[in-house]
C-alpha cells in the first residue's frame, strides 16, 4: 500500500497520557487520526495506576494521622477503613474514566477502535481483523508487570488486581520490593491486614537515597510490616485457601502462607503482542531502539512515548513531555528533544520518599564537587506538628557554581516539597537562590532554607 493509499495520518497505538496528547494534537492540526486500545479507554496511570492507588491511600492517610493521634492520646476510640466503601469511592473517579475520554476523541473526530493492535507492515496494524495503514503510526500501548520466573506465577495477583480488590485479604504478600511494594504495604497495614514483603536483593528502592530508604523501612516495620531481604521466590502454590510462597535464601528454602500474593515487582514496555518485527522496528532487550525524538531507528514511521518508549523514568509526567516531543516531530519542529532534569519520583508512602536530580553516589561517580547536607530532623515543627518520627533529607550543592545537583526527603508532605527542588532545579536556580525564597510560614516548603548546605 503506497503513500496515497494511506487510510489515516496517524495511528495511536494505546489511549494513556501519551497517547492522548499526541492524538489530540495532531488532529487539532488537521491529520486524520484513529486510536485504538485493547484494555478500557484511559491508560495505566488514570485507570490502573497513579489515579486510583492515590484514591485509596486517601484513606491510610487519614488512619496514619489518627493513629500518630492516638499515640499520643489527643485522640481516642475505634477507627477502622471499610474497603468495600473505600473501593466504591475510588470507581467514583475511575469507572467514567473510559467513556470520557471516547467522548472526547468523538467531538474531536479522532476514530476510536477498541481491540488489540498488531502490525502487519511498516505502516499497517491489524485491529481484530480490521487492516488500517497510515503514514505515521505511535507506540504509546504502556508498561505490563513483568513475567517472572517463578513455578506457579499465575497464582500471584498482579497490582492491578489489588487496586480492584472486593475484599482486602487478611493475610497478604508482597512478591517484590520496590515502589509498589511499599506503597501497598503501608495501604493495607494500615486498613488492617497483615503484610510481608518479600525480596530478592538485600537492598531495597535502589533509585532512592539509601539512608533515608533505611528510615522508610524502619518505619515501615514499626507498622508490623515483615520485610524479608536476600529471599528469591520460586513458586506459588494454591493451598486450600491459601497462598505459599516459596523461597530460596542463603540458609535455605523457607514458605509464607497467606490468603493472597501480589506481584509488586518491575515493569516493562507493553510490546510483546505489537508484532515488532512485522513493521522491521527493531527492539532489545524488551526496549525499543529509539532515536532522540523517539523515532524507531529502523523504521523511521514509527514513534514511541511513555512508558513504552522505556525511557530513563516511568513516570506519567515523563510521558507526558516525550509525548509533546513526538507530537512536534510529527508537526515539523526539528530538533525537539526531551530534557529530563528536574523531574521528581516520589514512593507515595506514609510518610513520602522523595527525590529529584542526583544520588550521592552516582554525583561522586560522575567526579563532581559537592557539599551535602544530610539529617534527620524529628525535632522539627513540620514533623512535631503531626508526631512523626520520620523526617530526613539529603541535598546535594555543586560546588563553586551553588547548581543544585540532588534533594532527598522523607517526611511529612515530602511528595508536595520534592516539586520546589525540581522546579530550582529545571529553572536552574542556585541554591543561594532557592535559600532566599519567601514561603509562606509555618510550612513544610519553610523547611526548605535550613536542609541547603
Amino acid at each position: 500500500m503506497n503513500q496515497a493509499q494511506h487510510t489515516h495520518d496517524l495511528i495511536v497505538i494505546g489511549t494513556g497520557t501519551a497517547a492522548n496528547i499526541v492524538a489530540r494534537g495532531c488532529r487539532r492540526a488537521g491529520w486524520s487520526v484513529v486510536v485504538m486500545d485493547h484494555r478500557p479507554f484511559g491508560g495505566t496511570c488514570v485507570l490502573r495506576g497513579c489515579d486510583p492507588k492515590k484514591m485509596l491511600i486517601a484513606a491510610a492517610e487519614a488512619m496514619d494521622g489518627v493513629q500518630r493521634m492516638a499515640a499520643i492520646d489527643v485522640i481516642g476510640g475505634e477507627v477502622h477503613v471499610n474497603w468495600a466503601a473505600l473501593q466504591h469511592f475510588k470507581r467514583g473517579f475511575t469507572d467514567p474514566v473510559p467513556a470520557q475520554r471516547e467522548k472526547a476523541f468523538a467531538e474531536l473526530g479522532i476514530e476510536a477502535l477498541h481491540g488489540r493492535a498488531r502490525f502487519i507492515g511498516r505502516n499497517n496494524v491489524d485491529v481484530e481483523g480490521r487492516f488500517l495503514s497510515a503514514r505515521h503510526i505511535v507506540i504509546a500501548s504502556g508498561a505490563e508487570p513483568v513475567r517472572l520466573p517463578i513455578e506457579g506465577f499465575d497464582n500471584l495477583l498482579l497490582s492491578d488486581d489489588f487496586l480492584s480488590l472486593a475484599a482486602l485479604p487478611r493475610r497478604l504478600i508482597l512478591v517484590g520490593g520496590g515502589y509498589i511494594a511499599f506503597e501497598f504495604a503501608h495501604l493495607a497495614s494500615r486498613a488492617g491486614a497483615q503484610v510481608t514483603i518479600v525480596e530478592r536483593d538485600s537492598r531495597l528502592l535502589p533509585g532512592f537515597d539509601p539512608d533515608l530508604v533505611d528510615m522508610l523501612i524502619e518505619r515501615t516495620r514499626a507498622l508490623g510490616v515483615q520485610i524479608h531481604l536476600g529471599h528469591t521466590v520460586k513458586a506459588v502454590r494454591k493451598q486450600g485457601h491459601d497462598v505459599v510462597v516459596e523461597a530460596e535464601t542463603a540458609q535455605g528454602s523457607v514458605s509464607f502462607t497467606a490468603d493472597a500474593a501480589v506481584h509488586s515487582g518491575g515493569r516493562a514496555p507493553a510490546l510483546d503482542d505489537l508484532g515488532l518485527n512485522a513493521a522491521g522496528v527493531t527492539h532489545a532487550r524488551g526496549r525499543l531502539m529509539l532515536d532522540a525524538q523517539f523515532r524507531s531507528v529502523s523504521n523511521p514511521a514509527v514513534f514511541a512515548a511513555g512508558d513504552a518508549a522505556g525511557g530513563p523514568l516511568p513516570l506519567t509526567p515523563v510521558a507526558a513531555l516525550e509525548a509533546h516531543v513526538v507530537l512536534d516531530t510529527l508537526l515539523g519542529k526539528a530538533g525537539a528533544t526531551a530534557d529530563y532534569t528536574g523531574i521528581p519520583s516520589v514512593v507515595f508512602t506514609l510518610p513520602p520518599l522523595a527525590r529529584v536530580g542526583l544520588l550521592e553516589a552516582q554525583a561522586r561517580a560522575q567526579g563532581l564537587a559537592f557539599r551535602v547536607k544530610h539529617e534527620q530532623v524529628p525535632s522539627w515543627y513540620t514533623a512535631q506538628r503531626v508526631n512523626e518520627r520520620c523526617y530526613g533529607y539529603k541535598v546535594l550543592v555543586e560546588e563553586g557554581s551553588g547548581r543544585l545537583l540532588g534533594a532527598h526527603i522523607i517526611g511529612p508532605q515530602a511528595d508536595e516539597v520534592i516539586n520546589l527542588f525540581g522546579f530550582g532545579m529545571r529553572s536552574g536556580l542556585p541554591a543561594d537562590a532557592i535559600r532566599h525564597a519567601i514561603f509562606a510560614y509555618p510550612t513544610a516548603a519553610s523547611d526548605i532554607g535550613y536542609m541547603l548546605p
